[in-house]
Order: structure tokens, then C-alpha cells, then sequence
């Protein structure tokens, strides 16, 4: 490997998914997500010898978003991404918009708060200070529209279409922190429109919809933006190395149409999980009526029973 002016460049045979594919791990990103399985791993062995059971779905779910971190991050997608524009728009769309959905699902917050143990009365252990955290002031403002949509916006525009992204493109530890960023917009976005989480801002499930295509578009039209250009509009890819046999013009063009793809993919997928949360969210409404229109029947039975039987003591 070695450093240009503006970036990092890298001598690699020309891409193909094989290539791709083959290990080559970020030592932060692995550890961090091996860390990640084991904890909620820890979590839910906890609950299952004490008795309580944890949904396979939630696990799964949040297993498939550790692993697909793990897909862009710890293979040779993450070196490649280093000189390739599209190659580095897969590895941003995934980890800041797949990633995010499907650890959200995994219900992460939830399993932590029922495995960890109770402090006790007067102390703060993890599971107070998590607790805190989830319904703090500063956690109220990072998970509030207001903040989560400019935030998702500003790290298309802002980044790609300003020296920042070059400047960070230049070290190996300015990608790394770019990559984290995206994961960590990704959560914020995401959560309070489809976390399952205990939070601050919780709103309804038409808001949650809006919230969800208020953000999207501006995806597709930063796509657009790239696959119109007519010329190269990042400065960290507009010499490619000869030994990957492309051209910038037409990889910056495939970049876009990632971009603009990846708008529609987790817009659908977190459509039909909302979808399936209201019908839950619906039905557990109308049985909690249901119970209490029982309970409310069988006190005025027992009440009118109790009147009967006082008439007939009176008789008597």
C-alpha cells in the first residue's frame, strides 16, 4: 500500500466478488463485532437458564446485522473500497442502512436490561446506568426528527461534496472513524422508527412513515447527482490504479446507482417490518380490551348476584 497526496492507494488485480470476498479484517471492526455476538450471546444464555425466553428471530436478526458489518468491514471489500468509489458506496450504504435495521430488530437495549443483574436498592450498576442513559435529555435530543433527518442528510452532502471526506480518505484511521460514523447515523436514524428498544422518542406508527420518507429521497437524489455528473466529483477516486482497469467516469456512475438502489431496499424492508409492528401493536391493544371489558363483566355479575342474594336475605 502506499499514500498519494489525497488519499490512500493500493495495488489490487482488478475486482470481481471472489476477490472481494477474501479475508481481510479491520482489527477494530472485528473485535468490536465478535465482541458484540459474544455479549448478546452472554445475554441470552442468561435468560434461558433462568427460565425466560428470548424470541430466535431477535437473535438472528441482530446476528445477521453484526455479520454484515463484518461482510464490508473485515474482507477485501474494505481495501478495495480504500480505490474504488462503488465498492466504498456498498460498504456506506450497508453498514449506515442494512446494518442499522437489522441489529435494531435484535432488540440489543431490551435483552441487555433483562440480563443484567439489578443493582439493589440506592446503588447504580450497568443496568441503572443504561436505563439512564436510554431516558436522558441528551438521548431525547440525538433520537428526535429534528436531529436524526439533517444528520442522515448532512452525511451524504456535506461529506462527499467537501474536502472532509478527502481529508478523512487520507488515513486509515480517518476511514475507520467515517465508517463508525455512518453505523452510528444509521442507529439514530433507524431507531426511533423501528428500534423495538425502550426510548425517548417513541412516535406513532403513521409519524414513524413519515419520518422514514422524509430522509429517503434525499438517498435517491444524491444517486442521481453521481450518475449525472460528467466528470469525477470526489477527489479521493478521480485517479483509480491503472491496475484495476476502470474508469473513474464510469465507477463514480455505478457508485450512484448503489446509492440510489439502496434507497428503495431498506425503505421497503423497514415498511413491512412497521407494518407487522402496528398489526402486534393493534392486537395486543384489543386483548388488553378484551380482558378488562371480562374483568369489568365479572364484577357486574358478581355485583348482581350479591344484590339477588341480599333480596333473598331479606325475604327470608
Amino acid at each position: 500500500m502506499e499514500h498519494s497526496g489525497h488519499g490512500m492507494t493500493m495495488d489490487l488485480p482488478p475486482f470481481t466478488l471472489g476477490r472481494g470476498l477474501q479475508w481481510s479484517a479491520d482489527p477494530f471492526f472485528l473485535v468490536a463485532c465478535v465482541a458484540g455476538i459474544g455479549l448478546y450471546a452472554w445475554g441470552v444464555v442468561r435468560l434461558r437458564r433462568r427460565g425466560d425466553s428470548w424470541s430466535a428471530g431477535r437473535t438472528v436478526s441482530f446476528v445477521v446485522g453484526v455479520l454484515t458489518i463484518m461482510l464490508v468491514m473485515c474482507t477485501a471489500l474494505n481495501d478495495y473500497g480504500m480505490v474504488m468509489f462503488s465498492v466504498h458506496m456498498v460498504q456506506h450504504m450497508v453498514i449506515s442502512m442494512l446494518s442499522p435495521i437489522l441489529i435494531l430488530l435484535g432488540a440489543p437495549m431490551t435483552l441487555a436490561l433483562r440480563a443484567l443483574p439489578a443493582a439493589g436498592r440506592g446503588r447504580k450498576g450497568p443496568r441503572e446506568l443504561l436505563l439512564m442513559l436510554l431516558h436522558s435529555r441528551y438521548m431525547r435530543i440525538v433520537t428526535h426528527a429534528g436531529f436524526t433527518i439533517p444528520l442522515f442528510i448532512a452525511s451524504l452532502y456535506a461529506l462527499y461534496f467537501t474536502p472532509i471526506f478527502d481529508f478523512l480518505m487520507g488515513s486509515k484511521a480517518g476511514h475507520l472513524a467515517m465508517m463508525v460514523h455512518f453505523l452510528a447515523v444509521g442507529m439514530l436514524f433507524f431507531w426511533p422508527i423501528i428500534g423495538v428498544d425502550p426510548g425517548p422518542n417513541r412516535p406513532g406508527y403513521l409519524m414513524r412513515m413519515l419520518e422514514l420518507f422524509a430522509g429517503m429521497p434525499f438517498h435517491a437524489f444524491f444517486g442521481i447527482a453521481l450518475m449525472m455528473a460528467s466528470q469525477p466529483m470526489v477527489k479521493t477516486f478521480e485517479n483509480p490504479p491503472a491496475s484495476l482497469g476502470i474508469d473513474a467516469l464510469s465507477d463514480q456512475s455505478a457508485a450512484g446507482g448503489i446509492a440510489w438502489a439502496f434507497s428503495e431496499i431498506p425503505s421497503v424492508l423497514v415498511l413491512i417490518a412497521l407494518l407487522f409492528q402496528w398489526y402486534g401493536s393493534e392486537q395486543r391493544q384489543a386483548k388488553r380490551k378484551d380482558r378488562a371489558a371480562d374483568r369489568d363483566g365479572d364484577q357486574e355479575l358478581a355485583a348482581y348476584n350479591a344484590y339477588l342474594a341480599s333480596l333473598d336475605a331479606r325475604g327470608r
